[in-house]
């Protein structure tokens, strides 16, 4: 064998050697990841590894994650004194395994709440003293079995109507407007150490942007510990106004707190008269005009996703000093809970991956914000 063909042959089997170049983006963590965490939203399938290709996408572009549902206590604690820690055991622990910071979600919330939580077994609402108890015994238990396993707890949520008033919740109704304190309070004993957030929605809203300021201001005079405040963005293509929501930045980190976007997510469809933030209790009859792109977005659709989710993050780059964590709602399109709320059985695009968790081209004009 002469040596210009030995060469040749030398160069091809190292070249079919080298590993594969990555295609698309590069890993969101590596590069909005150096200014703040970057984070998603996951499901139990995802956090036992069943969803492979969801868990592929999440140890390639996150640095941190939230659970969906199986920390909330309707799912935790169904009935009294039963609690059912292995979906939440496992989420923590895939956070571990992976190098994922973990966020607890949530802790004092009046959806998705137990059953029996603000009842007694004739049916009748319990006293305040009984359940300032329960809040408490499920506060310590909760923060207590995942001490020093966890980032920062989600302490309440959705406290606050748009108008800044306090939300007529059982929580309000029985104990009065201090279970607030009372939670972050309890919170707090049950780990010294871990990070306390507030959480809620439309909180680009002046009314509820004042209210949370305020919360957070008298939760600091008393000297409670509070972190950080989540703004949930669940947005649309035309809400919130931008000048308003990054005046909510400025106004949080104003008052001494971490901002955190942590439920970020873009809703694509028509929504219903009266529609409006993310109260779960809003349901609509499904109706074929209000479900236009089962087959994906149109060109002027997919162009309008783009530019929203530029507009967003061109806001957090800018901000990146005062942010500390923006979490997307979920992984990818087919999962998402705006599929199935507020209208039931429609096909939404709203996250960053696409229902085979594949990243849309918007990531990486995204990463060209943070490379400037």
């Amino acid at each position: 064998m002469n040596n210009k063909l030995f060469l040749a042959i030398a160069v091809i089997i190292l070249a079919a050697c080298q590993p594969a170049a990555e295609e698309g983006p590069a890993p969101m963590k590596d590069v909005v990841g150096k200014y703040f965490l970057i984070g998603a939203a996951i499901n139990t399938d995802q956090a036992a590894g069943r969803d492979t290709l969801a868990v592929e996408a999440i140890k390639r572009h996150f640095n941190q994650v939230t659970p969906e549902n199986c920390m909330k206590q309707e799912v935790v604690v169904p009935r009294q004194g039963e609690y059912s820690f292995a979906d939440a055991d496992q989420f923590v622990a895939f956070a571990e395994e992976n190098g994922l910071k973990a966020v607890g979600h949530c802790l004092v919330w009046h959806s998705q709440a137990a059953p029996w939580f603000f009842t007694d077994n004739r049916g009748n609402k319990v006293s305040r003293d009984t359940l300032v108890q329960r809040m408490h015994d499920h506060i310590a238990t909760m923060v207590g079995r995942y001490k020093g396993r966890i980032l920062g707890w989600d302490v309440v949520n959705e406290a606050f109507e748009d108008d800044g008033t306090l939300r007529k919740t059982p929580y309000l109704e029985i104990i009065g407007p201090d279970y607030l304190e009372l939670a972050f309070k309890f919170a707090h004993e049950a780990d010294p150490y871990v990070e306390l957030y507030y959480n809620d929605y439309s909180m680009a809203k002046p009314e509820k942007r004042d209210a949370v300021c305020k919360l957070v201001r008298d939760l600091k005079s008393k000297g409670l510990r509070i972190d950080g405040v989540g703004m949930q963005s669940h947005n649309g293509c035309d809400y919130p106004d931008l000048k308003d929501y990054e005046a909510t930045i400025d106004s949080l980190a104003a008052n001494g707190v971490k901002v955190m976007m942590t439920e970020l997510d873009l809703n694509m469809l028509p929504n219903p008269e009266q529609f409006g933030g993310a109260e779960i209790s809003q349901n609509y009859e499904f109706d074929e005009k209000m479900n236009p792109y089962v087959n994906g977005l149109d060109s002027a659709a997919q162009q309008l996703f783009e530019e929203r989710y530029l507009a967003f993050f061109d806001i957090y780059s800018r901000h990146r000093d005062q942010i500390s964590r923006v979490t997307l709602w979920g992984v990818g399109d087919g999962t998402s809970w705006l599929n199935g709320w507020p209208i039931p059985g429609r096909t939404n695009y709203p996250l960053l991956f696409d229902r085979n968790y594949q990243p849309k081209p918007v990531i990486e004009k995204i990463e060209q914000l943070f490379e400037k």
